[in-house]
């Protein structure tokens, strides 16, 4: 099953699923429910925190779910905040995804000192959900833009063009096997 956010964010061989944690969790929970696959590709856009650059296309298994605000000191959790698909994510590149788009650049550090390069709003959603039902699961991502103040114009700026080039590295290469 390959998936998407959806609105601004469809592709022609993705099922749509929402935009944000809670509307992913609630429509791909159902999804999974009525038909479950063997193996879930959510496929996007996100956010670089330095180190990645614009068009880059990675491909991922881990996610984290961290605010700003815990690298200030402002807040903590006494969830999991990590999920993977694979045991060991030394070498994995790990995507974060809040509810909320980073515009401040200086916090980017933080989450490359955690070996976490990328914001994506859906992704950890979408592993929980996979995690929960004992599904496969994986995510392919291309940068559209840095995490900074100018995040969200960038992102318009690129969205066309990066959604062109990730559909072409998509149908150019089998997923889910």
């Amino acid at each position: 099953m390959i998936i998407c956010a959806g609105k601004s964010e469809q592709f022609d061989f993705a099922l749509p699923i929402g935009i944000g944690m809670i509307d992913v969790a609630i429509n791909l929970t159902q999804m999974c429910l009525s038909k479950k696959p063997k193996f879930i590709l959510f496929v996007g856009t996100a956010g670089s925190y330095g180190e990645k650059n614009i068009f880059d296309i990675i491909e991922s298994k881990t996610a984290s779910n961290i605010e700003n605000s815990f690298f200030t000191g402002s807040s903590y959790t006494p969830i999991d905040n990590v999920v993977s698909s694979v045991e060991d994510v030394s070498r994995e590149t790990l995507v974060n995804s809040s509810n909320y788009i980073t515009t401040d650049k200086s916090v980017g550090k933080y989450y490359l000192a955690q070996n976490i390069h990328l914001e994506n709003m859906e992704y950890y959603s979408v592993l929980k959900v996979a995690q929960a039902l004992g599904i496969s699961a994986g995510g392919i991502f291309i940068v559209t833009n840095y995490c900074d103040e100018n995040a969200h114009k960038d992102f318009l700026k690129n969205q066309e063009k990066a959604m062109d080039k990730l559909t072409k590295h998509i149908k150019e290469k089998p997923f889910g096997k």
